[in-house]
């Protein structure tokens, strides 16, 4: 796989780790350089680990996702879907006040974020590709970019202020 071709996929897969780190830190409370850290720290280590639980998973059990994938995909966006429109029809319970800074909210938004890194393992493997160099240049970038939109976010809340 060229180098262009896998940055640009690392890039993809770490948007939405840095469109949750650009809301992090529009509502930061804390400091920001050791947030900014912890932050990318969860984001890129759970991107640069998925891709290989997903290869190394699609290496032992190629044979039977051979016939079920589409299945599977099919049953887990259908889940999903299903559940963003249920919990569209609670309006009227109020938001949540978890603090983003927090450990184990962290490990919930890195895995939420790093799903499609899973999927991308997968693909890796079907495609032949070794998963190692891969897997560090995808968790770097998510790093970078999680890193970098904390400390946007953090601008941001200071520039809109109560509006966000």
């Amino acid at each position: 796989m060229s180098l262009p071709a896998l940055i640009l996929i690392a890039v993809s897969l770490a948007l939405d780790a840095f469109a949750v780190a650009v809301a992090a830190g529009a509502t930061l409370s804390c400091r920001r350089l050791p947030a900014a850290f912890k932050i990318g720290l969860f984001f890129g280590g759970f991107q640069a680990l998925m891709p290989v639980l997903g290869w190394l998973g699609a290496r032992q059990f190629r044979a039977f996702i051979d016939g079920v994938d589409h299945w599977a995909a099919f049953g887990i966006l259908g889940f999903i879907g299903a559940k963003m429109i249920w919990e569209s029809r609670q309006l009227g319970r109020p938001p949540r006040a978890d603090c983003v800074e927090s450990t184990g909210v962290l490990l919930l938004l890195a895995l939420a974020t790093s799903i499609d890194a899973l999927a991308v393992g997968i693909s890796f493997t079907f495609m032949g590709v070794k998963i190692l160099a891969p897997a560090l240049v995808i968790g770097a970038v998510a790093f970078a970019l999680s890193f970098a939109g904390l400390l946007v976010g953090k601008r941001l809340g200071h520039f809109f202020e109560n509006r966000i």
